[in-house]
C-alpha cells in the first residue's frame, strides 16, 4: 500500500553530490559517463539511504559489449513465445545507434512471412522490480524502413514474472504493447496497456487490458507507477489507463523491451522485410510513486552530470 512505501524524494541529488565529491568509483563507459551500482555508495552516505534507482542510459557499442552482463542485462537468444516460435531471437538483432543526445538501443525484426526467415530481438534485466515507477522513451515505428508493410508486430515495453506453470499465481506482467499495423481485434493502430494476474497457454486468460487506437509513431515517455494496490499507465505525461485488484503483480518482476511478429498476421509476401524500434534510457524508482514529469528531471539530471548508468536496486 503507498502508506508502506518509501516516498522520498532527493536520491538523484544525494547520488549526484557523492560523486561529485569523487566517493562513487571510476566506471567510467566508452564515451565517459560515470557508472555506480550499490556496492559502490559508501555505507553511511546520504545516498545509500536514499531510494534505490535503476537507470540506464544505454550507452554501449554492440550487444556483445562485457558491460551489458555486468549490469544486468541479458540479450536473448533461446527459443520460445510469444510471436513466432523456433529459434527467432536473434541477439544481433540487438544493437546500439547514435541517436539524439547520445546512443540509443535498437531492436531489430525482420521476417519474409516464414519462421526460417523471421528474427525478433529482446533484451531484459534481471527479475529484480517490484512497486515503484517503471518509465522508459521508446520510438514506436509505423512502417517499416526496409521493405514491404502489412505485417502486424508488437513492439514493446513490458515487466514480467516467469510463468512456472498453468495459472501460475505468481504470475504478474505489465505492458506497453504498440501494434502499428493492428491485431488482437484491433483493425488498425494501437497502444495496449495490459496488467496480468495470470495465464493458461492453452487459452485462459486473466488480465484489465486498455487499448488506445490510433498512431503512436516517434519518441513517447511511458511510465507506470506500482503503489502496491493499482497501476497507473501514463503516455507522455498523460494518465491513459489504471488498472487494480488481482491484476496487481505478487512477486518482483523483470524489466523487458522486445519487438515480435504475431504469428497470424504476416504480410503476404516473400519479401523480406525490417522493422525498427529504439529506446533512449530506462528508469525504475523502488517503492516509490514519481510523478512524469519528476522522471524526466531525475534523467535530465543524470545527464547533465554525465552519468549514463545507476544500479542501487538490491539484487533478488
Amino acid at each position: 500500500m503507498i502508506s508502506a512505501m518509501t516516498l522520498r524524494r532527493g536520491a538523484l541529488r544525494s547520488l549526484l553530490a557523492v560523486a561529485a565529491v569523487g566517493l562513487v568509483p571510476a566506471g567510467v563507459a566508452a564515451a565517459g559517463h560515470a557508472t555506480t551500482s550499490e556496492a559502490a555508495l559508501p555505507a553511511g552516505t546520504e545516498a545509500a539511504a536514499q531510494t534505490a534507482v535503476l537507470f540506464d542510459d544505454f550507452d554501449y557499442t554492440t550487444h556483445t559489449d562485457p558491460r551489458l552482463r555486468e549490469r544486468g542485462w541479458t540479450v536473448r537468444s533461446y527459443g520460445g513465445g510469444p510471436g513466432v516460435g523456433g529459434d527467432t531471437w536473434a541477439p544481433e538483432n540487438v544493437g546500439f545507434v547514435d541517436g539524439d543526445g547520445g546512443r540509443v538501443l535498437r531492436l531489430e525484426a525482420t521476417t519474409d512471412g516464414t519462421e526460417a526467415g523471421t528474427a525478433q530481438a529482446e533484451i531484459l534485466h534481471q527479475r529484480k522490480f517490484h512497486h515503484g515507477t517503471y518509465a522508459a522513451r521508446v520510438r514506436f515505428t509505423d512502417t517499416p524502413v526496409s521493405g514491404p508493410d502489412g505485417d502486424e508486430l508488437v513492439q514493446a515495453f513490458f515487466t514480467i514474472t516467469p510463468l512456472r506453470f498453468p495459472d501460475d499465481p505468481e504470475y504478474g506482467e505489465l505492458d506497453f504493447e504498440y501494434l502499428p499495423n493492428g491485431g488482437w481485434g484491433q483493425a488498425d493502430s494501437a497502444l495496449f496497456l495490459t496488467s496480468w494476474e495470470t495465464y493458461d497457454p492453452a487459452g485462459d486468460a486473466r488480465n484489465e487490458s486498455t487499448a488506445v487506437p490510433g498512431g503512436q509513431a516517434g519518441w513517447h515517455d511511458l511510465v507506470v507507477q506500482a503503489d502496491g494496490t493499482s497501476l497507473r499507465y501514463h503516455v507522455d505525461g498523460r494518465l491513459v489507463a489504471e488498472h487494480s485488484g488481482d491484476v496487481y503483480p505478487d512477486t518482483p518482476m523483470a524489466i523487458h523491451f522486445n519487438q515480435w511478429f504475431i504469428e497470424t498476421g504476416f504480410l503476404d509476401s516473400p519479401v523480406s522485410r525490417t522493422w525498427e524500434q529504439q529506446v533512449d534510457w530506462v528508469y525504475h524508482a523502488k517503492d516509490e510513486i514519481v510523478s512524469p514529469d519528476e522522471v524526466l528531471a531525475e534523467v535530465a539530471g543524470y545527464r547533465g552530470a554525465g552519468v549514463g548508468h545507476v544500479d542501487t536496486v538490491p539484487a533478488p
